[in-house]
Parts: structure tokens; sequence; C-alpha cells
């Protein structure tokens, strides 16, 4: 049986000259930016403080004192403690980290990090054209997306600090390209149970009608509570009836770091607007964005709906760091490899993102803001300091448009359209 032009196109992704160029030094590439990035690390005054890392590793040892919750770290952060803000679940898994050399699993965490955000780009292409993606050209395109996706301010500051968000995405794109639904069901129930943002993969799911999936992610997550509860009683009931829900804990809203609606509304407004009418209101409009852009996309398009669903859960989030938005990096291959990446607008609107988390607005800002605690500023800083969530609303009104459009044309054409591949 024939191939489709399409399908023929996957095989390898079609470039310009200067592309061809590009792909045939992608291992080079590669290896030059995870040197410069180790280097960075090792040779920059602050490159290895790894403070996250270090709650995640000094604060899982507090459960064998009986303190996790009573847990912060001050070294390199005197103006904000950082406590043990995860599901006690969480440091049940980062417990076994603290039995090593905290420098070796700095290195390994960092190595390691790299390391997923090439299979999340390589597993974003392969939603997008299926194995055909495993041939030697989009190998070579996961290698520059990850040369350059590793110095965007959302995985820069997820290696600064030695976060996890790249690993918790990874599992995520795992669960979602797993056919059996207790794979993909429990691995997001179980991310779900080290960090609580994931769990808005189970609405992708339910979009999906992933009944099964669904609702065992609940039951995994489910579990990892009652293990918590079995292990570590007191401190699983002092998370879950006590802290859960405290976003005060969890850092300033009003930080510039804090991409979510709640940290943008109050910085325009001058004020927390916590969970009132103004957050109220916000989050409709960023669920009726997310649902119109769903619709407009087919339902073969994997991992555009996804993208839409990732987006929608940092907009809705208390608190979405700036390091929580690795999500970007799927967008932008969607934006430059998917179905609408024929169309000028998402060309324009993928260097425009691009532009604006290599450069990192909220990284620039935090120099204007005398105290992370401060909310209050000046109009423009505030505005600027939107900068994700206006991206966001960018990315849904195009696919509303685009998509629709696209498939008006498509309906009207008397042959199939083949969708465009670069």
């Amino acid at each position: 049986m024939s191939e489709t032009p399409t399908a023929l196109a996957a095989r390898s992704p079609r470039t310009g000259t200067r592309g061809a160029r590009l792909l045939r030094l992608a291992p080079v590439l590669l290896l030059v930016s995870v040197l410069a990035r180790m280097a960075w690390g090792f040779l920059s005054p602050n490159g290895m403080n790894l403070v996250d890392l270090h709650v995640y590793v000094d604060g899982s040892a507090a459960l064998l004192r009986g303190n996790l919750y009573d847990y912060t770290y001050s070294e390199f952060t005197p103006d904000f403690p950082l406590p043990f803000t995860y599901p006690p679940f969480a440091a049940l898994v980062f417990l076994p980290l603290h039995y090593l050399p905290f420098g070796l699993v700095g290195v390994c965490w960092q190595l390691l990090t790299i390391g997923a955000l090439y299979l999340l780009i390589r597993m974003s292409l392969e939603l997008l054209f299926g194995t055909r993606t495993l041939g030697p050209g989009w190998t070579s395109v996961a290698m520059v997306w990850t040369a350059v996706g590793m110095w965007t301010e959302p995985v820069r500051s997820t290696l600064d600090y030695g976060q996890v968000n790249v690993f918790l995405a990874l599992g995520a794109m795992v669960a979602v390209r797993s056919r059996r639904w207790w794979v993909a069901g429990g691995l997001v129930g179980i991310i779900a149970g080290i960090k609580l943002t994931p769990a808005i993969t189970g609405l992708y799911f339910v979009l999906r009608r992933r009944w099964k999936a669904a609702i065992f992610s609940a039951v995994a997550f489910g579990l990892t509570v009652g293990v918590s509860y079995l292990l570590i009683g007191s401190e699983a009931r002092r998370y879950f009836e006590h802290l859960l829900g405290d976003a005060s804990r969890i850092g300033p809203v009003g930080s510039v770091w804090n991409q979510s609606v709640r940290g943008a509304l109050s910085r325009v407004v001058g004020h927390d607007v916590q969970s009132g009418p103004l957050w109220l209101t916000a989050v409709a409009v960023a669920a009726a964005l997310a649902f119109l852009a769903w619709r407009s996309l087919g339902r073969d398009d994997l991992l555009g709906t996804l993208v839409i669903v990732q987006l929608f859960g940092l907009l809705i989030s208390p608190i979405s760091w700036s390091h929580h938005w690795v999500w970007l990096i799927p967008m932008l291959i969607w934006l430059v490899h998917g179905p609408l990446s024929g169309l000028r607008g998402s060309r324009i609107l993928a260097g425009c993102w691009l532009a604006a988390i290599l450069v990192g607005v909220p990284w620039i800002l935090s120099f204007f803001q005398d105290s992370i605690w401060l909310i209050s500023r000046p109009g423009l800083l505030a505005w600027l300091g939107a900068v994700n969530v206006v991206g966001a609303a960018a990315f849904y009104l195009w696919v509303i448009w685009a998509g629709r459009f696209t498939r008006r044309r498509v309906d009207r054409s008397p042959e199939p359209v083949p969708r465009p591949v670069p």
C-alpha cells in the first residue's frame, strides 16, 4: 500500500539550503549547547545553587525528623525561605536522593533534565507525524529544538533552580501517547502525586473521552494519597487538611515570576485578587477560549489539543512560575511544524513567543521589582508582566480563527488538501 504525499513528506522534514546545513550540524550544535549550559552552571557565581533541588532533597530528609512541612531552605533565598510545598508523596519519591552527594545529584539532575527535554520534543513531533519522525531527519530537528530550547526562560530557569517541570511534562506526554488506559491514567496520577499541576492532564482524557484513563488517573492519585497517609500519616494529614490550597505558602502571588492569570491581574490592579469575581471572570474567559480553540482543531491533532489543555492549567493555577511554562516548547513545535504552520500568522506568533522566552521578560522585569512581595508597581511594568497570559490568549485566538478558516477552505476544496509540513 503506497504512502500518501503527507506521509512521504513527513518521513524527512522539508528545509531550504540553510535549513539542511543546520540539520547536518545538529549534533555539534546540541553538544556545544549542552557544554555551554554546564559551563554556565559551574563558572557563574550562582550557577549550581539549585535551590529547588535543595528543597526536594533536603526537605524530603526532614521526613526522618518528622517535620517535613516545617522545613525551609534560605541559604541563597533570604527574601523568601523556601518551604517544602509539595504533596507528601513527593517527599517519599525524593528521599533516596538524600543519601547521595548533592553535587553528584545536581550534575546528574541537569543532564537528565536536558535529556528529558529532548525526549519531550521527540514525542511532540511524534504526536504530530507518528513514528515516521523516528528517522534521522527528524532526529536532527529534535536536536536543534533541544539546543535552542534549553536557553528559553522556562527551561533555563528550570535548570537554574533544579526544578522538576521537564520531567513532569515528559510524564504527561508519555501518558497521552499510551493507548493503555492503566498506563496513561497511572502515570498522570503518580506525577500529580508528586506535584499537583499535571493533574490538568486528566481533563485532556475527559475531553478525548478516554474515560478509563481519566478515572484511573484519579484512582492512581488517590493511591499516592493513601500511601502517604499509611507511611507518614501526620505529615499527610497536615498537608491535605491544612496546607493544601494555601497559595501564600507557595510564594508571593504578585511576583513577576508568577505568570498565572491571578498573578497578572493582581499586578495590574495593585492587590491580590484572590479567587474573587475578577479572577472568576478571567478564568471563565480562559475556559471559553480554550474550549473554542479545542473545537477549532481536528480530533487527530493530538499535540495541539494537549497544548491547549496544558496552557489552560497554567493560566488558572494560583501560581504558575515562569519555569512551569515548559509547555511553551511543544506549543512552538506545533506552531512551526503543525497543521497551521503554512500560515503567516503561525510563523509570526511563533517568532514573538520565541523572542519573549529567549529574552526572558519576567527575568528582565524582576530587576525593576524592589521586593517579590510587593504587588503595586507602574502600570507599564504590570502589563508587561502579563506577557505569558497575553501570549496564551493570542495563541487561543489564533487557533480559533485559523483553525476554522482552514477547515472552511478544506470543506470547499474539490480535492483533499494535505496537511502542510515544513
